[in-house]
């Protein structure tokens, strides 16, 4: 299996599929590779989708040490894109994703063609959090029921109820208790909003206008901090509008991608 080399040396694992202009795909917090699975296919039958595991998740190294922030994701994104010969790509980051994605086209503006945000923030300084009924739901010491608490973030009960999963969403259950941590540390530490303006790179913002997980509030905030950004709200919904929405928020964001 391909790995890129971290900075610290911390081994990282990519995947590359499909044919056409390098896209990156970026994943939320303390989730691997796979929360792309149900897009994917769709993506690599236009583009060179590259993926990849954070450090912490999946088959990356997970080094405990004090590396885990969303912009030394960004560079640990830099470190993939190299390993697999890529110059410059597309990026669409969605939710902790989204915020590594801000400083990947803030830091190294070279590297990024195309830009897509997705059910994201610009940090806690400047953005939108999540309710306190949202953050005790999550917090549920009964692990069942924290996780249907999740489930219901990140899809409406009409989608789950037709489908029995798995959900590629709900985190990597093999990720260490340390790492865990330390992106849900790294995500709640964010703050890109003085680093926005200098994103040039074509943005578009989309967001499901029933997101509670991460409010849409927070999507015309990053529109209008980003010079030239466009907005796309997806009616209905929730934090993973991109799975449950494909056939609205796939051919959106492919459009915009082959600069339209």
């Amino acid at each position: 299996m391909p790995h890129a080399q971290a900075s610290d040396g911390s081994a990282l694992f990519y995947d590359v599929l499909g044919s056409g202009a390098p896209l990156l795909l970026l994943a939320g917090q303390s989730n691997h590779h796979r929360w792309w699975d149900s897009v994917r296919d769709r993506f690599a039958a236009r583009f060179t989708t590259v993926v990849m595991d954070w450090r912490g998740t999946g088959e990356s190294d997970a080094p405990d040490t004090d590396t885990y922030s969303t912009r030394n994701f960004a560079r640990d994104a830099v470190a993939v894109l190299d390993a697999a010969g890529v110059e410059r790509a597309h990026v669409y980051g969605t939710s902790m994703g989204g915020r590594v994605a801000q400083w990947l086209a803030a830091d190294h503006p070279g590297r990024v063609d195309r830009l897509v945000l997705g059910c994201t923030s610009p940090g806690a300084p400047h953005g939108v959090e999540r309710g306190p009924a949202v953050r005790k739901a999550l917090a549920d010491p009964d692990p069942d029921l924290a996780r249907a608490a999740l489930l219901d973030l990140m899809y409406t009960p009409a989608y789950t109820a037709t489908r029995p999963g798995p959900f590629h969403t709900l985190g990597d259950p093999a990720m260490p208790p340390h790492a865990r941590r330390r992106h849900l540390r790294a995500s709640a530490r964010h703050d890109a909003w003085d680093a926005l303006p200098r994103i040039a790179a074509p943005t578009l913002v989309v967001h499901g206008t029933d997101d509670d997980f991460n409010p849409a509030a927070n999507a015309p905030l990053l529109a209008e901090r980003i010079p030239g950004a466009r907005l796309s709200l997806i009616p209905g919904g929730r934090h993973a509008y991109f799975e449950e929405f494909a056939d609205t928020a796939t051919p959106l964001v492919t459009t915009f991608l082959e600069g339209s």
